[in-house]
């Protein structure tokens, strides 16, 4: 699309059963009941100038621009405040009007710098327009009185800066913060003429204040005052393309705005369905790993990973690859080759690189990194709902009145759905929290969570189990859903299940840490406080336990009935841009696209046929078992797509010793990640910038991503798995991802009514879309389970095989933080490292004083499998006897020492809970320094003066 701006309806689009019909100059104008004047004047397509007003915002009425005269009403009412009413007769142009705006903005315009033609703004300015709308010439009060011309610009946020010169105070960025971010970071200080914005407290700028950079505020400002330093760079954008955000599993939609090549900024869009709008500080401005030096655009090959990488071309790389494939399953057959898949990638690669393996490789080892955070879900809610994903759309959250959130922190993973929640939660809904950390939502500005269950790591089904006792045995089981829509004699044997006095919330105390009174409460309240939603994440599937917690997860849903309509539901919150997507592609060893399992007789036949090929009736190899297979001598070759396995999955020592094992390690990245150094060939990748396909977000929308420019590397990462596909005999001609979808759609039932055509028109669309949902699905399981009658599950709770003791006796949980995404291959090549510049361990003070500890001290994390050092956080966030780091940052390489414990039905990793010791050290570990040595020596490249650093 060409540059021109989204239009600004000035306020937000009231939903209103009831329409009203009433005149704007001379026109009939029919809108629902509740609109605002302004918006129906702007929807009729007029407009009424106005500087205070956006239609991201409730009207506030400030800048006295918008005045109009109405029928039988006295004075000029404002018109973004004023509603509309049967019968209304409106006047927007009059001399009265006319001269009193333009009083108004010469009073603006008295203290607003005159460098309009040389402001990175110029063109841009809502000032500047609407100036030009009354048809402001001259300015009566002269330039030579008391003013702000002369404030200083803030620039301590590497993304924005702050001119107050050229501040109207019209509040936009002040409510912007409040309204939609939640974070009141913003506040109008002084009164009158000394009023001015500011960040936090006086003393605070931009980056010391408490402002979390998701950009509400700068997209909200109407003058150059908020704007983005790379406007003032390289100057006004001159296109805009609509697409897809690449990190977190909200699925953000933006429009990247283009001069050129360059990327000028990206605009979260007021139509994305999943973020309406809205942004976090990595959407929003960590775009510039696009461009960072570290990138690799070139292919390199090399014979041995001790060898330095030598540049070749695309042809000699493919070729090299495709001998070294056909070498090694012409002697050890194909069950010696496999690859991974990623969540970064889109639905259309992700499913080539399944095809790849089953079809040209030979064999199922296939596996992704969303089996290594997310399938439980899959196991889970496909026992006991019958599909693989969540109930809901984002929306649903405002018609929520009780939010259940385990297991997860949205503030800093899915800033832009928990700014949502923290809205509904400001009306009214009520919170209970089941997390070992004290997150955010327990305690921020205008919200606190009526309930906070500080659980001792590891024993989440035991928590959902005391909470289900207390609703049956208290009699608050919804039973006519139950009988209606849930088996019957599974619910009774679940029901005595969770019944007996074992499962009590007194006698599962000493085991849970959870004050039994506390847990009645907050079970009482989910059961009977209306629509109640449960939200979770990785802090629920990362466990031994993670399938059972789902389904105790699911069971809880059912036994209230809190199934099947707006407002309630079962709510995994995906880490990644497309981990429900990679999931839904097939790409677990035992699954093909769509959740069918290899066994399948018919659906085997249906793939192909299609692909003209036999395929292999009997599951792959998971990733641990690929790397005990490469230690084992049985596994050769594997082909790695988007996915830094090294530093990702648990018990780093392991994953190295199998890499190390093969003779043929492909890794399709876009910088020489730490699986690199174990690599023997580099297949360049290219971002999401440089690409066309979809990703679905963790309400399972399908959103369109859109190539903003040509990629760097010369190919698309789906054309490059083709020509690889193609170097070992495949004859595979797709031009588009277009036709990939169309084969998506062709095998895959839920996804049979998907076209690029149809989400070209829509936009985006929630599977399932076949014929019984042509419109899509936003709310699942509406009438009846996938299923047919909703299984209840018994989930007993096994305590994990990750003990403490006296060597170590305390419990590791990781997680993330807002600035940073995933492993920090992306993230860390931005600006966003001023916020999270290495990984820190949180300790309770108590524990932190026993070890001689203090705020800033290096600190060695030891477990029964390796070793680390890191500094040290004293907070209170954590409870005694419980430590908490991140894994951004390899310098940490945090996996080493989470351990080789997994999900029972899954195999998804043990991330949450590791026994450790923590005590004072002086510098990194033996570990820490081999490794750092072999990363040097790994990423050296032929001819390059400089060589590769490493991460």
């Amino acid at each position: 699309m060409g540059f021109e701006r989204q239009k600004d309806f000035g306020t937000p689009e009231v939903q209103s059963d009831s329409q009203v019909s009433l005149t704007i100059d001379g026109r009939d104008v029919t809108v629902p009941a509740g609109t605002s004047v302004m918006r129906a004047a702007r929807e009729a397509g007029g407009d009424i100038p106005s500087l205070c007003a956006t239609d991201s915002l409730t009207g506030f009425g400030s800048c006295r621009m918008c005045l109009v005269e109405i029928e039988n009403m006295r004075g000029t009412p404002a018109s973004c405040t004023t509603p509309v009413s049967p019968g209304m007769v409106v006047k927007t142009q009059t001399p009265r009007l006319e001269k009193l705006r333009k009083g108004v903005m010469e009073l603006y315009i008295s203290d607003h710098p005159l460098d309009c033609l040389t402001c990175s703004a110029n063109g841009d300015c809502e000032l500047q327009d609407r100036a030009a709308d009354v048809g402001l010439r001259d300015v009566r009060y002269g330039y030579e009185g008391a003013n702000h011309l002369a404030s200083p610009t803030d620039v301590s946020n590497p993304y924005f800066q702050f001119d107050p010169s050229k501040c109207i105070v019209c509040s936009r960025c002040v409510r912007a913060c409040a309204d939609v971010q939640g974070t009141f970071a913003l506040t109008v200080d002084g009164r009158g003429f000394a009023s001015m914005i500011s960040a936090s407290q006086a003393e605070d700028n931009f980056l010391s204040s408490e402002c979390v950079s998701c950009g509400a505020c700068v997209q909200a400002c109407p003058t150059a005052t908020l704007q983005e330093k790379s406007v003032k760079a390289i100057g006004r954008p001159e296109r805009a393309v609509v697409t897809t955000c690449a990190y977190c599993g909200v699925g953000c939609t933006f429009r990247a705005e283009m001069r050129g090549e360059q990327l000028v900024r990206m605009i979260p869009y007021k139509d994305g369905k999943a973020n309406r709008g809205h942004s976090c500080v990595k959407g929003r401005f960590a775009y510039g790993y696009a461009n960072h030096q570290d990138r690799i655009t070139s292919p390199m090959i090399r014979d041995s990973i001790d060898q330095p990488w030598r540049e070749v071309t695309w042809e000699e790389a493919l070729g090299f690859a495709a001998g070294k494939i056909q070498a090694i399953k012409a002697e050890h057959g194909a069950m010696a080759l496999g690859g991974i898949t990623s969540s970064r990638c889109t639905n259309e690669e992700t499913f080539l690189v399944q095809k790849l393996i089953r079809s040209v490789f030979g064999a199922n080892n296939v596996d992704t990194c969303a089996r290594v955070c997310h399938s439980p879900t899959g196991y889970g809610l496909k026992t006991t709902f019958g599909t693989s994903a969540g109930t809901q759309d984002f929306d649903s959250v405002m018609d929520t009145d009780v939010v259940l959130l385990i297991g997860a922190n949205p503030t800093d993973g899915h800033p832009v759905f928990a700014s949502r929640m923290k809205r509904r939660l400001r009306q009214g809904a009520k919170l209970i929290v089941i997390d070992p950390r004290r997150i955010d939502l327990v305690r921020t500005p205008h919200i606190k969570a009526a309930h906070h269950l500080p659980l001792q790591p590891g024993t989440n089904v035991a928590v959902m189990t005391a909470m289900a006792h207390v609703i049956v045995t208290e009699g608050l089981a919804n039973m006519s859903f139950i009988n209606e829509r849930c088996d019957t004699e599974a619910y009774a044997d679940w029901a005595a299940f969770v019944s007996d006095e074992r499962h009590s919330p007194e006698t599962l105390e000493a085991v849970t840490r959870v004050p039994a009174a506390e847990l009645r409460a907050a079970a009482r309240l989910y059961a009977t406080g209306g629509n109640a939603a449960i939200y979770y994440g990785l802090g629920v599937t990362e466990h031994s336990q993670g399938s059972s917690t789902v389904m105790a997860i699911a069971n809880l849903a059912m036994v209230t009935g809190n199934i099947g309509r707006p407002g309630v539901g079962v709510n995994p919150l995906r880490g990644q841009n497309n981990v429900q997507g990679a999931c839904d592609m097939g790409s677990f060893p035992h699954e093909l696209p769509g959740y069918r399992h290899l066994s399948d007789g018919d659906t085997r036949a249906l793939f192909e046929k299609d692909w003209g090929v036999s395929l292999d009736p009997n599951p792959g190899l998971r990733i641990p078992n690929m790397l005990d297979a490469a230690v084992d001598g049985t596994f050769k070759a594997i082909y790695i797509q988007g996915e830094d396995i090294l530093q990702s999955d648990p018990n780093t020592q392991h994953v190295s010793a199998g890499l190390a094992a093969m003779e043929c390690v492909i890794v399709h990245d876009l910088f020489l990640n730490e699986t690199a150094n174990y690599a023997h060939v580099f297949l360049p990748g290219s971002t999401f910038l440089e690409k066309n396909g979809t990703f679905t977000n963790a309400e399972r929308r399908i959103q369109p991503v859109r190539k903003v420019m040509e990629p760097a590397n010369g190919y698309e990462d789906w054309e490059v798995t083709q020509l690889l596909a193609n170097a070992l005999g495949a004859e595979w001609n797709y031009t588009h991802p277009r036709e990939i979808m169309a084969e998506i759609a062709r095998l895959t039932p839920s996804f049979s009514g998907l076209s690029w055509e149809l989400l070209e028109e829509r936009g985006s669309i929630q599977w399932p879309v076949n014929e019984k949902n042509p419109e899509g699905s936003p709310v699942m399981h509406v009438d009846a389970f996938v299923r047919g009658k909703g299984m209840f599950v018994v989930t007993d709770y096994v305590p994990t095989d990750e003990k403490t003791g006296p060597r170590y006796p305390l419990l590791l949980t990781t997680g993330r933080t807002l600035s940073q995404y995933n492993v920090g291959a992306q993230t860390r090549r931005t600006d966003n490292v001023v916020w999270h510049q290495e990984d820190l361990l949180e300790m309770h003070p108590m524990d932190a004083e026993n070890r001689g500890l203090k705020e800033g001290d290096w600190a060695k994390l030891a477990s029964r499998t390796g070793e680390t050092t890191l500094r040290v956080r004293v907070t209170d966030r954590v409870a005694p006897g419980v430590v908490y780091t991140t894994f951004h940052h390899p310098a940490t390489q945090a996996n080493v020492v989470t351990t080789d414990f997994s999900d029972w039905a899954t195999n998804c990793p043990e991330y949450k809970v590791t026994a450790v010791q923590v005590m004072a050290s002086n510098g990194p570990t033996d570990w820490q320094e081999d490794y750092q040595e072999l990363s040097e020596r790994s990423r050296r490249i032929a001819g390059d003066a400089a060589m590769e650093p490493a991460e």
